[in-house]
Order: C-alpha cells, then structure tokens, then sequence
C-alpha cells in the first residue's frame, strides 16, 4: 500500500466502527421512531399478530386538533413557558454572580465551589430535595415561621391561576407575530451595519410573514371544534426555581471563565477615557461574551426541551399543572402501549431540539470556516 493511499484510508478505517454503530443506534433509531409514528403500532395490536398500518401524519393531526389529546397542548405551552423564563432566569442569576465573583473577593474559590456545586447532583437528586422544600407542610412554608411570621399556605405545585391566556386556535397567529417581530429587528440590525444582502433577504421574509398574517386563515391550521384556553400556569414558577438552582452555577463559571479571558488592557483604556465599571461591562465585556451568552442559551435550550427527570421527582408524572412532553411521551408510550402516539410526540421533541440546536451549528460551523 502506497504512502498516500494509506494516509487517506486509514483514518477512514479508523472511524468507520464508530460511524457504523451511530449510523445504526442513533440514526437508524430516529428514522425506526419517524416510521412508527406513520403507522398505528401498539401493544395490542402486536399481540395480537396484525401487521401495523400505514396512516401517514394522523397521528400528530390528533396530538394537535384531537380531544383526547389537550394533555400533549398542556405540556407544549408549559415546556414553551418553562424554556424561555428558565434561561432568563439562570443567565440573570449566572452573570450576576460572575460579577461579583471577579471583584476579586476574598475566598473566592470557596463560594466559586458553593455555587457550582448544585451541578455536581442529578436532577432526580436536585427534585428529591425540591420536592421536600416545595411541601405544603414543610420546607419553605414553615421556614417563615422561625421569623415569627404566619406559615405560608402555598401549594406550590398546583395553581389555578394562568397568565397571558390564549385560544390553542390563535396560536399559529401568535408564533407568526413572534417570529415577524424577531425578523425585523434582525433586518434593522443588519440595515445599520450596512449588511444589505442579508438585511434585504430578512425585509422579504418579513414581508411574506405580513402577507401570511394579512391574507392567510391561520385558525385553519389548530383548528379545534371546541374551547380550548392555555397559558402560563403558575405552577411551572416551582419547576423554574428548581431547575435555575441547580444550572446557574454553570453559567455562573461560563460567564467567569469569559470575563477573565478578556484582557485587561481593554478596561484599563476605558478607565483612562473616564468610563465607569457600568460602562465597561455595558459597552465592552457584554458584548465580547456574546458567544459564550449563545453557547450557553443552546445548552440550557435542549435541557430544558427534553427535561423529564426532575419534573419526574417533583411530582409531574400526574400533575398536569407541571406537566411536560417528555414525561406525556413516557406515559403514553410504556404505560397506555400506544408506540404510534408516542413516536408522534418523540418526533415533535426532536424537532424542537433541532430548531435549536442546528442553527447553532451552522452558525459555528459557518465561524471556521470563515
């Protein structure tokens, strides 16, 4: 064998196990979960020896328009709710603590080793331990009472109470509105950087968005024949809290390890043009960790989109207040044998997951290349 047909094949040869055994345990896995949820499949029917049949997207047409199935719209809105505060959440509380942490406090390694440690734990352990200060009897109810003050009477997992309710009906209207909002931010952002061919095709898609909203019937596409309010329950602040306490440790040390990269050449030069410390994180290290700040919303994005073990622990394997995709699709699929439905729901998740995760990529990818 030549040099050089050696120095190409071999690397090939090398990884060709490990291509061949995610070729077939992950690869070939989604696309056995994308064929099933196309069909009927469930125990049942398997034991009673009938083939599945073929149904096409019936399966995820019910998970959204089918009565039986509110449980899956619940858990859409919650995972929605539960994503975006608990990013906002654990990114405020993580920057805020890399702050303090760099002022060069004493015993730094001491509380830098406090706040990561809720990290080091499982969330099965994270929720245990939640699950008993959430209580109604104990925990933070009666922690009040060591102050003097009355016990609380909070059920913490359980609420009545919604905000920012809405129709399911309206929803492909509001995503719509959303995502037009974001499109042209970006396209004015991209205008005053003079990046007129990127800004020129965001100003299109914005304008088919308006045409969309404009001349489409969306109700059309969620429609329900009955009513069929959701929001923002107030159960899902519990679950924010647990899951904020147990990650901002870690964007607590992403955002530390960021801003003692930055030089500090950088801010001795804006202390001599007389900028205050508010100005220097404002104008100069915010917008240098921005690459950390997106590394860290995708991190936290596909946690939180897949989440189950901590909802699990906390109780929301029935509490529908709490309630999320993951655990929907576990109950559906090894409790109820319903393998088509709960195919259709894992689908769902993944492209949830990819929406978030793919950008990211090609964002990155496109970085190295450049």
């Amino acid at each position: 064998m030549s040099m050089k047909l050696r120095i190409n094949v071999l690397p090939f040869m090398v990884l060709l196990p490990s291509l061949i055994l995610m070729a077939v345990f992950v690869y070939g896995f989604i696309g056995w979960t994308g064929y099933t949820s196309a069909t009927d499949s469930n125990a049942l029917q398997q034991l009673s020896g009938q083939p599945a049949r073929y149904v096409g997207l019936k399966n995820y047409e019910d998970l959204f328009t089918g009565r039986l199935n509110a449980r899956f719209r619940i858990d859409l809105v919650n995972i929605f709710f539960f994503t975006v505060l608990f990013i906002l959440v654990s990114q405020i509380i993580g920057f805020g603590l890399a702050v303090l942490l760099d002022q060069n406090v004493k015993g730094e390694g001491i509380f830098r080793s406090i706040f990561l440690f809720p990290m080091a734990l499982s969330f099965v352990v994270t929720g245990t331990v939640w699950q008993w200060l959430f209580s109604p009897n104990s925990g933070l109810n009666t922690l009040v009472t060591y102050i003097g003050l009355p016990q609380w009477k909070i059920r913490w997992f359980i609420s009545e109470a919604q905000l920012l309710e809405f129709h399911w009906n309206d929803l492909a209207g509001i995503l719509i509105k959303i995502l037009l909002g974001i499109v042209i931010f970006a396209a004015l952002l991209y205008w005053s950087r003079w990046r007129s061919q990127t800004a020129a095709v965001l100003t299109g898609i914005a304008i088919l968005l308006i045409s969309l909203l404009t001349f489409s019937d969306l109700d059309q596409l969620t429609a329900l024949e009955f009513e069929e309010n959701h929001g923002f329950n107030l159960a899902l602040i519990a679950v924010v809290i647990a899951a904020s306490w147990q990650m901002s440790g870690y964007i607590m040390a992403m955002y530390l390890a960021g801003i003692r990269g930055i030089p500090d050449e950088l801010r001795e030069a804006a202390r001599v043009d007389g900028a205050r410390e508010l100005h220097i994180y404002r104008h100069i290290i915010v917008p240098l960790l921005r690459p950390i700040t997106l590394s860290a919303v995708i991190v936290q994005g596909h946690i939180s989109l897949k989440i189950f073990d901590l909802v699990f622990t906390l109780g929301g394997g029935d509490n529908l207040f709490i309630d999320m995709p993951g655990i929907n699709m576990f109950f559906v699929t090894f409790r109820g044998n319903d393998f088509a439905r709960g195919a259709a729901i894992a689908i769902i998740m993944l492209i949830m997951i990819a929406f978030v995760i793919v950008p990211y990529l090609v964002i990155s990818l496109r970085g190295e290349v450049e």
